[in-house]
């Protein structure tokens, strides 16, 4: 699960070197737009979220991971999944978050996919905690096979929980 391939994807475990691509893609107004905090503003706020992520690996033997292109070096963006606590239930939260410039080419679609089918040996339920608003979002699980179970308040914001 360390390293997972898809036809155009190398997701692989995020590891400290990550920091830059994390902070350029999280401090980014665009990236963050549905997210109730908004963008991240310091690299310390993004080292704190790679620390989380290097933690969880280490821990829990699962994390998110970083998005390249097959033969590339560029990060494209973050996801996957990891161990959460949603609506007082453990669960397998999914996540996905890319840069701009690899919006609208399917990327976030094929990791929910293949995240989608790592969580289904992991025997516990895959999520997907979605902002009402964030329509963008709501179409990648859709198409992954996920659909709406109940709206809940999240981070301060009523949020639709999706699931596998």
């Amino acid at each position: 699960m360390e390293v997972v391939r898809t036809a155009r994807l190398v997701l692989s475990r995020v590891t400290a070197d990550d920091l830059d691509a994390v902070h350029e893609i999280h401090s980014d107004p665009r990236t963050s737009v549905y997210h109730p905090d908004g963008p991240v503003t310091d690299v310390e706020s993004s080292r704190a979220m790679l620390d989380l992520w290097l933690a969880d690996w280490e821990e829990r033997g699962l994390g998110y991971w970083a998005v390249r292109r097959t033969g590339e070096s560029h990060v494209l963006g973050f996801g996957g999944l990891r161990r959460a606590v949603v609506d007082q239930e453990e669960v397998l939260n999914l996540y996905y978050r890319f840069r701009p410039s690899a919006w609208g080419q399917g990327y976030a679609l094929e990791l929910a996919k293949a995240a989608l089918r790592v969580g289904e040996g992991l025997g516990g339920p895959v999520v997907a905690v979605i902002r009402e608003v964030n329509e963008p979002s709501r179409k990648v699980a859709e198409k992954a096979g996920m659909h709406k179970d109940r709206t809940i308040p999240y981070g301060g914001v009523p949020s639709d929980v999706y699931v596998a």
